[in-house]
């Protein structure tokens, strides 16, 4: 009997044991870093903690905090599944390391870059000087060039800065980069983000309070690095891109594409007579799409009873109807989208995707784009791009109250 008892104590010893040197994720703060080809280091932090009996890790680009809680810990090894984008991280698991690898699924290949987090590193970037030399809070005229095709690019800087923490982000013609978060060392600045489906870092050096040179743009393992210059200009703004309209087609809008479900919905239903629609042209792929479905879930619950609706018409990565599907489905059920969204049977990449699907349109420049449809059924204006709360919190209303004033505008015509 005493034998039994022993080896009954040494099993259950040996469980904890094993137990306790079984790799997990410790909870807390972390700091991961992507590692380009070119020996750039794309870096983040991300916090874990236990939700709902399972472990979660929010990604922190300044006040965003993305939750990621499809994680599989196997052995001393780990896959996490990011909520959006296709992308995962799948690595080796120690109590205060994680190595191995971002996989980022395209349409027809994977691009991974090796990535690397360490436990309990709070910094994003480790500034040498505890005091910045200049605050460069506001707005700035950025011109990026591609150093390959020496293209140029206007875009607008939108900073804010206390002490050396910097937070802001760049808009575009096509919407804006999101959160992004970093220092000011010095006479130097860091910036950087990532949300699962972009990995971007913006380096470069403030000359004075109104000049920024020298500026290296990299996003994800490559192409080589975007170079930018900057100049201080509370008027900042991008230039109006034309009307992207057909002048020789009527402006009435008619399709039909499947639901969720496969089944037709087409815009001549019953549901969407006499209702002011906007379309929304989307893709899961698309960081700006979250902020604006964010958005026009808003608008949505606010101005439904008034008669408006909203289509969203996703664009995905193929044209494999299961495999958007399941990416769409995914979308929805996170950002608890309420209004109507079908699948185009068209990928995004086409270069005829506004012919094959919207021809009233002479192009689709940007992902998201809003159309907005009156309650003939015709095109009344089309917006191109959305800037979200990366931006700032003036930039961002200005979005949304552009939004809302189209809306009421045509809801009471």
């Amino acid at each position: 009997m005493k034998e039994i008892v022993l080896i009954v104590i040494a099993s259950v010893f040996c469980g904890i044991v094993n137990a306790q040197q079984m790799p997990s994720l410790t909870n807390g703060i972390w700091r991961g870093v992507l590692k380009r080809t070119d020996g750039k280091e794309i870096v983040f932090n991300f916090e874990v903690k236990d939700s709902l009996q399972k472990k979660t890790i929010f990604i922190i680009n300044a006040s965003e905090r993305l939750a990621a809680d499809d994680i599989v810990i196997k052995n001393d090894s780990a896959l996490i599944t990011l909520p959006f984008f296709d992308s995962e991280f799948r690595v080796a698991v120690q109590h205060d390391r994680l190595m191995g690898n971002w996989i980022k699924h395209l349409a027809d290949r994977d691009v991974v870059i090796p990535f690397e987090a360490v436990y309990n590193q709070t910094y994003r970037f480790n500034a040498a000087n505890e005091s910045a030399n200049i605050n460069i809070s506001g707005r700035w005229k950025s011109i990026f060039t591609d150093t390959i095709s020496k293209k140029m690019n206007e875009k607008v800087g939108v900073f804010e800065q206390k002490g050396n923490r910097l937070t802001g982000s760049f808009l575009t013609p096509y919407g804006d980069y999101r959160y992004l978060e970093g220092v000011v060392d010095g006479d130097s600045l860091k910036l950087s983000g990532f949300d699962g489906g972009y990995a971007l870092l913006f380096t470069a050096k403030i000359s004075s309070d109104k000049t920024i040179t020298g500026g290296r743009f990299y996003s994800g393992a490559g192409p080589a690095p975007q170079v930018w210059v900057a100049e201080k200009s509370p008027d900042a703004a991008l230039s109006e891109s034309g009307s992207l309209l057909k002048q020789d087609m009527s402006p009435k809008v008619s399709f039909t594409f499947k639901d969720m479900n496969g089944k037709p919905v087409s815009f001549s239903d019953k549901k969407f007579k006499n209702k002011v629609v906007i379309l929304q042209i989307t893709g899961t792929w698309c960081p700006n799409c979250i902020d604006e479905t964010r958005f026009l879930n808003e608008l949505y619950a606010k101005y439904k009873q008034q008669g408006l609706e909203i289509i969203s018409l996703a664009y995905e990565r193929t044209e494999d109807f299961t495999r958007s599907q399941a990416a769409v489905k995914n979308f929805m059920k996170r950002l608890n989208v309420q209004y109507e969204v079908l699948i185009t049977p068209v990928a995004a990449g086409d270069p005829q995707r506004a012919e094959k699907t919207l021809p009233q349109l002479e192009r689709i420049t940007a992902f998201p784009t809003s159309v907005f449809v009156n309650r003939k059924g015709e095109i009344e204006k089309i917006h191109a791009g959305f800037s979200g709360p990366g931006t700032g919190e003036e930039e961002y209303n200005k979005q949304r109250e552009e939004y809302i004033h189209i809306v009421e505008l045509l809801l009471n015509k």
